[in-house]
């Protein structure tokens, strides 16, 4: 739509953006302004948009600035439009004398009476024009739209839902104005609009719902039993009228009462979070339902079959800053796949191998192996993804060949079929893709090697996710966060009402914690010898947070006495290999189990007397949390989409540019970080 728009601000916000734009609008004869939030996961591809109306006398910026939304979008990734609630300078007379009629409050209806008609049409602004202009200029899915209001804005929300029922996938309300030809508000915004109250039955949600419903949405209502206009000398919002309206005609509805609850955005704010996450649940649900159509970037169809030069950070020395140099990346060779790396999360895996601590650690070679990513280009017998697929590279490969015990057997997830070649820094066929500007061989590592702006995989290493997924988040789910995850799901199997311990408190071990609260772990210690880590720890589920050097005896030795018996689960998530055995000697005697996460120094054995076993414990350790790769990593994106699974808060840190990466290093040192996020383009 060749509609000119102006920015009027910009704010950078839970790593997305809040714009403001004004606009001449063709429908209100007027500038009309809005502010739309983009969400990171919209600058890998189009997601869905939430139209939020709000309520008499506000602006376009009460919800963005009060509401607290951006949060849930960002995590949803969904976007964010807030328009305002009138024509502003009409110029019409009496347009400014009363707070709840004309400016601030158009009511979202096409005004017929000659007064008002040119300029109040703000039901065609919203349904229309504003949504033409969002979906022609931003990264918006088509088709896939929710609306939801407050007050004033709740009827719009409504009625714009009912009177085009194939137009919204989803729609909520909070405290709207449900029968407001029954009502002070309405009556006088209808007769002055419209010409009279009859006339406004066409622009009132309950009588819409009498009169054509059920529609085929799911409609969600909150509203504050402590509301003034609710409860006072005249109930301007008739909740009850809507509710009798859906049951008699066999409408899908959520209808809540919140006690004590005001007609303010303190009560919006404090139940915003579960709308959004309403919305992006069915929109989710009606994108899936519609055929996927993935968009390939232009430049791989140019770069497909041919070598690469792009930036990397190469480890060329054990203990030496990596240098960010230009190298070649190979076309990708038979069951193979080159990708374009969006995002990488750095590991302590990264730091371990880049200390010379590893055995097999190569230089020069490119480390990294928590990404997120998009195919570029595939060899030949690829079958499994196809350029512009999503995926997670997974050090832990899948194969599934039949002949593979490992992949058929539901005990494992250690698949072998590449590991010999990948131990030593090559693709299967025994060479590397990676070469520097003098043609000089550089090693991958992990079967992944994502410091560089492209790289190339094993098709069996690439698990294909829902577009969807913000890529700088999928990369959590490449190893740290599904590792601990996975330890307490998969690997130990915590029950509800079990007691937990987990040494070492970085984004391993705080996965540990919020997988243990969420199988029902009635206790949940959290040891760490760094007390800021103590917040999120609790705020994720641990009950006790302790730190060993407040203690003169073994922390093995403690919990003993705080617990009598020991702890039904434990694990170490440090590498140290005399904390592995505290959490063993700490587990609860006659079926206490310990698992060993941490990776261990080369040469470091573990030991403890055979007695800790003979008397019930059982030793147990993970790789990758027992995850099937690519058959698991899906799964885990898909609940952290429905809103089941948040990481944000593992994010601590973010860095742009292949050229930040040692800063990134440099904070995983710190202390501080959990996971600092590096997005590449």
């Amino acid at each position: 739509m060749g509609v000119e728009l102006t920015l009027k601000a910009q704010n950078a916000l839970y790593g997305g953006k809040l714009l403001k734009y004004t606009h001449k609008s063709a429908v209100t004869n007027t500038d009309m302004t809005f502010n739309i939030y983009i969400p990171p996961a919209a600058e890998f591809g189009k997601v869905p948009a939430i139209y939020f109306l709000s309520g008499l006398t506000c602006t376009e910026d009460n919800f963005m600035q009060k509401s607290g939304a951006q949060k849930q979008a960002a995590e949803s990734g969904v976007i964010l439009v807030a328009p305002d609630t009138s024509p502003r300078g009409a110029g019409i007379e009496g347009e400014d004398d009363s707070w709840d009629f004309g400016t601030g409050a158009g009511f979202y209806v096409n005004a017929t009476a000659e007064k008002w008609s040119k300029h109040y049409n703000m039901f065609d602004y919203v349904n229309k024009e504003l949504q033409e202009i969002v979906e022609a200029n931003f990264p918006v899915l088509p088709g896939f739209r929710g609306i939801t209001g407050h007050s004033m804005g709740g009827h719009g929300a409504l009625i714009s839902a009912f009177k085009n029922p194939n137009q919204y996938v989803s729609v909520s309300a909070f405290s709207p104005i449900c029968h407001p030809t029954k009502c002070p508000w309405g009556e006088k915004a209808f007769t002055n609009y419209l010409g009279s109250v009859e006339a406004g039955k066409d622009w009132d949600a309950t009588e819409l719902m009498l009169k054509n419903g059920p529609f085929p949405f799911t409609i969600m209502c909150d509203v504050g039993l402590g509301d003034n206009f609710l409860i006072g000398d005249v109930n301007q919002l008739r909740p009850d009228d809507l509710d009798a309206a859906m049951k008699e005609k066999g409408q899908k509805f959520i209808s809540r009462r919140q006690p004590g609850y005001d007609h303010s955005y303190y009560f919006i704010s404090s139940f915003i979070s579960e709308h959004i996450k309403f919305h992006a649940t069915e929109l989710r649900k009606a994108s899936k339902a519609a055929p996927t159509i993935v968009e390939v970037p232009k430049e791989f169809a140019e770069t497909a079959g041919k070598v690469i030069k792009c930036k990397a950070a190469v480890a060329y020395a054990a203990n030496e800053p990596l240098k960010v140099v230009e190298v070649n990346v190979a076309p990708p060779k038979a069951g193979e796949v080159r990708v374009k790396v969006i995002a990488n999360a750095l590991c302590h895996t990264d730091v371990y191998t880049l200390s010379g601590q590893d055995p097999e650690g190569l230089f020069p070679s490119i480390l990294g192996h928590e990404a997120g990513a998009i195919v570029e280009s595939v060899g030949e017998g690829v079958t499994s993804v196809k350029p512009g697929d999503h995926v997670v590279p997974c050090y832990t490969p899948q194969c599934n060949k039949p002949e593979c015990i490992f992949c058929m057997s539901p005990k494992t997830n250690l698949c072998p079929c590449i590991r010999a070649t990948q131990g030593k820094g090559v693709m299967p066929d025994g060479t590397s893709r990676f070469t520097d500007a003098d043609g000089k061989t550089i090693y991958h590592f992990m079967g992944c090697s994502t410091f560089s702006e492209y790289t190339v995989l094993a098709e069996i290493s690439c698990a294909k996710i829902n577009p969807e997924m913000a890529l700088d988040k999928a990369c959590l789910f490449g190893c740290g966060v599904s590792t601990g995850l996975g330890a307490v799901w998969n690997t130990t199997k915590v029950e509800s009402n079990s007691s937990v311990a987990v040494w070492g408190l970085g984004a391993v071990g705080l996965a540990v914690i919020q997988a243990a609260k969420a199988s029902g772990a009635s206790r949940i210690f959290g040891i760490d010898m760094n007390p800021k880590k103590f917040t999120i720890a609790k705020e994720l589920g641990a009950t006790d947070c302790l730190n060993p050097a407040d203690y003169e005896k073994p922390m093995n030795e403690v919990l003993v006495e705080m617990t009598k018996w020991g702890v039904d689960y434990t694990f170490d998530c440090t590498g140290n290999v005399k904390v592995m055995r505290q959490a063993l000697e700490a587990a609860h005697r006659g079926w206490g189990v310990s698992c060993v996460i941490g990776v261990a120094a080369s040469g470091q054995e573990i030991a403890t007397r055979p007695f800790q076993l003979v008397t019930g414990r059982k030793w147990c350790g993970t790789a990758f949390g027992g995850w099937k790769s690519r058959t698991h990593v899906p799964m885990l994106i898909e609940k952290n989409l429905n809103g089941e699974l948040p990481v944000d808060h593992f994010i601590t840190h973010r860095f742009k540019g292949v050229e930040k990466i040692n800063e990134a290093i440099d904070a995983l040192h710190g202390g501080e970080c959990l996971r600092a996020v590096v997005n590449y383009f």
